[in-house]
């Protein structure tokens, strides 16, 4: 079986990169026409007071993400020693490398700058269950610095419901759940903004909006100009190709409204390899591999095949 950390894989000590530290967000060149793949998978030695919320808003990783790439860790008290992976390696969501891409299924969202040949990526919060974030195409439509908060007659009723009183309206500042910033979206009701809570990102935790860390807001703040495209998707299954070989990337899938999704995997990976037809066409695939990766929903990409001279018909692999 193939290994499902690349050999490339840095390991680090948490204290040193503590001590250094990402200088912004996940920031990495954009790589070259027939290249799918950015950033590498690290490992860290975590330390005993460290917990993945932590070590998710220091390195721009998600919840779920870091819960994902760990099974079987305890994400409020890993252990002193501990080896703790980033998955700090992405496959880059299908379709066009411009604006704003948000893929549901990973809680992740991509920014290609104009001009630049870079790519941004940074976790997301995304809508909870009977408030899913919709499927969509649209665009950057303001852009809000300190906003204030005018929750929605249905919100406060909610928040009524469980004794919880909300004013009419919440001033800015640090106990404002948008944050110090707010991008309005085309959708009605949808915005991408910052939280008060360092918790629930890169998770189902939201009344639909996006919810980044407020740093990475407010770095977003200074790149991503109003009118800018926003393709929502929601894409479980990414393949790439990167070196000559072919990778797959499985999240747990999410319906069109952000919510969990039982699914026919073996027809749903089918499906998104058939959308690449630059890969599908001649392409010779490791069935078990696919199968191990799909099970695993471990958000990081693994080699499954490579250009062959034809495409194998089709197994009758069942993916659990």
């Amino acid at each position: 079986m193939l290994s499902r950390i690349p050999a490339v894989t840095r390991c680090l000590s948490f204290a040193a990169l503590c001590a250094v530290g990402p200088a912004s967000a996940l920031e990495f060149p954009l790589p070259p026409p027939g290249e799918d793949i950015i950033g590498q998978v690290q490992t860290i030695t975590a330390k005993y007071e460290d917990t993945f919320a932590d070590i998710g808003t220091k390195y721009d990783l998600g919840y779920l993400e870091m819960i994902a790439a760990n099974p079987g860790v305890d994400a409020w008290l890993p252990g002193a020693g501990t080896q703790i992976v980033l998955p700090t390696r992405f496959i880059l969501p299908p379709g066009p490398r411009e604006g704003i891409v948000i893929n549901l299924a990973e809680y992740r969202l991509y920014y290609y700058p104009k001009g630049r040949n870079v790519v941004y990526t940074f976790p997301l919060g995304i809508g909870r269950e009977g408030w899913g974030s919709p499927v969509s195409t649209t665009k950057i439509t303001a852009k809000t610095p300190r906003p204030t908060w005018t929750p929605p007659a249905s919100v406060r009723a909610e928040h009524a419901a469980d004794g919880d009183i909300l004013p009419a309206v919440v001033p800015a500042g640090p106990d404002n759940p948008l944050g110090p910033f707010k991008f309005g979206l085309g959708l009605p009701g949808y915005l991408i903004h910052g939280s008060d809570k360092k918790f629930g990102i890169g998770m189902r935790t939201s009344h639909g909006c996006f919810r980044m860390y407020n740093n990475n807001v407010l770095e977003m703040a200074d790149m991503v100009p109003v009118g800018t495209t926003v393709r929502i998707m929601s894409e479980p299954y990414k393949f790439g190709r990167s070196g000559g070989k072919v990778f797959l990337e499985a999240h747990a899938p999410l319906d069109d409204n952000g919510n969990p999704s039982i699914v026919d995997k073996h027809t749903a990976v089918i499906n998104a390899l058939l959308k690449r037809d630059d890969l599908s066409t001649n392409l010779r695939m490791n069935w078990d591999q696919v199968r191990d990766v799909v099970a695993a929903e471990d958000g990081m990409p693994v080699e499954i095949g490579e250009p062959g001279a034809a495409v194998a018909a089709q197994p009758q692999v069942i993916l659990q």
